[in-house]
């Protein structure tokens, strides 16, 4: 079987190759992938090649597949696993495998950084044993694909809320999530991530009372409270409050006041920003928790903590990287249950010919997830400029048209009709 892939050499050396599929084993499985969202950390791996922590192998020998955030249906199931898998079967994977080497130690070995013949910019993939052993290969029943390839990316939300964790004064007892019924401040928060953060925090079982929102760009703040509106939370129990801290003076105090004069209970960073992040530090009340979640690409990246706070104000920090197979299978649950619906996150539709440059440029290009669909060829386009696209004419005209159409019917969102009409119409890689 021959697969369509972009592949890994070395830093920036990203490369769309045909080649061919070793013939599955019995304990592996043979997979068509239907969609993959590019992510900031397939980025970090193009700058950095070989020196990533998740590579595996000598890049240029045994280059590896990229993309992580992948769904796509299994062609052909191994003989070990036919008991448990159908061929025709949707699925998604949870690419931390946290796979024990020889000696038992968990290693950061992973589909899309470290494997020769599975990741999500891919047409076909061959998933191998140690996927299915660890329990990452994961049923997905909804009518769509998108939704599948988002499933990653939430989970790595839902993981960093339930690693928020609180103290009990007197006892060395850890109560693990956010402060139920407290504050919360989401920093820098209506990026990708911190829409989904949003969205979780207004659903989630575990809820805090009040969520603070804040960014530097009003456009940005004005589409997040359009998506995930002050009523909606109230709904759900939640305040919702949005602010821009640009041209505060004194953002801590002005944030403290919409908290009621208090300070917050949790807080998350959302960019590695250096007064972001000590920003959340001088927010956190007593006991408070702080979650670095933005990964950095500086490998010197610091920032001032007040330890005096850590030492009598009970202060603490946690820094997460992706969530773990449960985590995957709540945010699995959570959007087929319609509680979760993270489509606001896609703002841009390409094919796989745009896979490679689009991941080498991802820190440059505005907006939210870039959502590849792997067997089309067809250039990384904003779904705002669907209309604009199809005004200039040419030969893909007519799709960018209908495209148009069909996102405006949909609050200019991604869709599941949008989805059908893309794989059925934009020509094949």
């Amino acid at each position: 079987m021959k697969t369509t892939a972009v592949r890994i050499y070395g830093v920036n050396d990203l490369r769309l190759e045909e080649f061919e599929l070793p013939e599955i084993k019995d304990d592996e499985i043979l997979a068509r992938i239907v969609s993959d969202s590019i992510c900031m950390s397939s980025h970090k791996l193009a700058l950095q090649g070989a020196n990533h922590k998740r590579v595996r192998y000598d890049l240029a020998a045994r280059p590896c597949i990229i993309g992580h955030e992948f769904c796509g249906v299994l062609e052909k199931v191994g003989a070990r696993w036919k008991d448990r898998f159908r061929e025709g079967d949707k699925f998604a994977i949870q690419p931390a495998l946290n796979y024990p080497d020889a000696g038992g130690t968990a290693t950061l070995w992973s589909p899309g950084y470290s494997y020769q013949y599975i990741g999500g910019d891919a047409t076909y993939i061959v998933i191998p044993r140690e996927v299915m052993e660890m329990g990452c290969l994961l049923p997905y029943g909804a009518d769509n694909f998108f939704m599948g390839s988002l499933s990653e990316p939430v989970s790595c939300i839902v993981g960093a809320f339930h690693a928020q964790y609180h103290t009990r004064g007197g006892s060395y007892v850890y109560d693990m999530g956010i402060a139920e019924g407290g504050s919360l401040a989401l920093l820098a928060s209506v990026g990708p991530m911190g829409l989904g953060a949003i969205d979780y925090a207004i659903h989630a079982p575990r809820k805090a009372r009040r969520v603070v929102v804040t960014d530097i760009d009003d456009a940005r703040l004005k589409r997040a409270s359009e998506l995930l509106t002050v009523g909606e939370a109230k709904k759900n129990g939640v305040e919702l409050i949005y602010v821009n801290t640009r041209d505060l003076a004194d953002p801590v105090s002005r944030l403290r006041d919409l908290n009621g004069g208090k300070l917050f209970d949790d807080a998350f960073v959302f960019a590695p920003v250096k007064s972001v992040v000590e920003m959340g530090d001088a927010l956190l009340g007593r006991d408070g928790c702080l979650n670095f979640f933005a990964g950095p690409t500086d490998t010197a990246f610091s920032a001032a903590f007040n330890f005096y706070n850590v030492h009598y104000e009970s202060h603490h920090i946690v820094g997460t990287s992706g969530g773990n197979t449960d985590d995957m299978r709540e945010s699995l649950a959570m959007m087929a249950g319609e509680e979760l619906n993270p489509v606001f996150m896609i703002t841009h539709v390409g094919g796989l010919d745009a896979a490679a440059e689009t991941t080498i440029n991802l820190d440059k290009i505005p907006g939210g997830k870039k959502l590849i669909y792997t067997h089309k060829k067809f250039p990384l386009t904003a779904i705002d400029d669907f209309a604009e696209k199809a005004a200039d004419g040419g030969g893909l005209g007519p799709l960018y048209s209908a495209l148009a159409e069909i996102c405006g019917r949909h609050r200019g969102l991604w869709s599941r009709e949008a989805e059908e009409y893309f794989l059925a119409k934009a020509p094949g890689i």
